[in-house]
């Protein structure tokens, strides 16, 4: 059985891009749409590694990626952020988040802005899955 990649992202071609690319690497891609229906795939079947966008609608990707660093069946799975925003942008917002009462989440094992290389998303993929 091929070991399973969740991609969180609200907009659909990113989706199939990032499928795709999962596909080619030999893994099994799982989409949702948005944070709320990521959280519920994560508790029901946990998948070996997360892409999450961090701009989304009914659960942004930075509430998710707290979630999941702050749940403990959930807490191994990697995380490789895909976005749109800068990587020292996303580090404030999630400063600002455990300075709100949170506790300090660990910063994701990768971190790409969009728009992403094929090819370095599958690099990403593999050193988490192979």
């Amino acid at each position: 059985m091929s070991k399973k990649v969740l991609i969180v992202d609200d907009d659909p071609d990113v989706r199939m891009f990032n499928a795709t690319v999962v596909e080619e690497c030999g893994y099994t891609p799982i989409e949702a749409a948005n944070g709320e229906e990521g959280l519920k795939i994560l508790k029901k079947n946990p998948p070996d590694l997360v892409t999450l966008d961090v701009l989304m609608p009914k659960q942004n990707g930075l509430r998710l990626y707290r979630e999941l660093k702050s749940n403990k069946s959930l807490v191994g799975i990697p995380v490789i952020m895909l976005s749109g925003i800068a990587k020292r942008t996303f580090l404030r917002s999630q400063k600002a988040l455990t300075e709100f009462g949170g506790k300090a989440v660990p910063e994701p094992e990768s971190y790409l802005e969009k728009p992403v290389e094929p090819d370095d998303l599958a690099r990403e993929i593999k050193k988490f899955l192979d």
